[in-house]
């Protein structure tokens, strides 16, 4: 599952083709993903511009100047993908190519006035999109209860130390818990404790609070690399231009069970614990 700085990479893509663009001809080849499309969702895309690209926790949010947003979840194996452009748009160059014929997978196709073509590509179909009034959002069932954005001011030492307090949940669970920080996953978590040299295993309400602080500058560097680096493009992720990403090459914990431990001065290995049905990768003995 994409986490945060795969969905910021792919926003990121989309923005200079999307942004400012409308749509001139959308395409919806089957009913449903996850879950149905909304009703008449071609007709409601057809004929929209986008006013802006935005992204809430793992969701990609497209605001249309018809008063309706397009949410978009990637779910395992989604991919958005760019091809054609028009003239003069030089931050399209990387996708000025013939537009490619439709795969099996392409479940809906977004044609731009500027002869971009956007297409939603999802072998698995874990994927969603939706559609609803921009200005209700954030009551949208998927989005409701999403806590604050990591990389925003209300991702704070206060709003952290608060969360954990009195939790006896371990600390793993807690910043997977979308109400506590938006968009965290698996990957990102277990790297940041690693940085942090906290273990996963401890419970959140046992862990004091400079150390909690601590966590937050940490998670926001994490994301921060990870996004400059094109996210971390395990097995189906790619960017909207198609290209892998490279974080997993700057990965300290995740994916390296029994490998040396790369905190200076560390003797210790890299351990794997499953932890409800998810692998955690942390060192003992520099993690407490």
């Amino acid at each position: 599952m994409p986490e945060l700085p795969e969905v910021e990479t792919v926003r990121r893509g989309l923005a200079p083709v999307l942004e400012g663009a409308r749509i001139a001809r959308a395409r919806v080849n089957r009913p449903d993903l996850r879950w149905p499309f909304p009703d008449r969702m071609a007709e409601r895309l057809t004929g929209a511009r986008v006013d802006r690209l935005r992204r809430r926790s793992k969701y990609i949010l497209a605001d249309l100047d018809t008063g309706e947003t397009l949410i978009v979840h990637l779910g395992m194996s989604g991919r958005m993908i760019v091809s054609g452009g028009g003239e003069g748009r030089d931050m399209l160059a990387q996708f000025h190519h013939l537009h490619p014929a439709p795969e099996k997978h392409d479940h809906v196709i977004l044609d731009t006035d500027a002869g971009a073509r956007v297409t939603f590509n999802d072998a698995r179909r874990f994927g969603a999109m939706d559609l609803c009034a921009t200005d209700a959002v954030e009551r949208h069932k998927l989005i409701a209860g999403i806590g604050p954005e990591p990389l925003g001011n209300a991702f704070n030492e206060a709003h952290l130390i608060a969360a954990f307090r009195g939790k006896r949940t371990p600390v793993k669970a807690a910043l997977l818990d979308q109400g506590i920080v938006a968009g965290l996953g698996n990957i990102y978590v277990c790297e940041a404790l690693h940085r942090a040299g906290i273990s996963p295993l401890r419970h959140a309400g046992r862990i004091g609070a400079a150390r909690v602080a601590a966590l937050v500058p940490i998670i926001r560097a994490v994301l921060a690399e990870a996004i400059e680096a094109g996210g971390s493009s395990l097995r189906d992720y790619r960017q909207a231009d198609g290209e892998l990403g490279y974080f997993q090459h700057s990965f300290r914990a995740y994916g390296r069970e029994g490998e040396p431990c790369q905190t200076p001065d560390c003797q210790g290995t890299i351990h794997r614990k499953v932890q409800s049905g998810r692998s955690s990768f942390y060192c003992p003995a520099c993690q407490r």
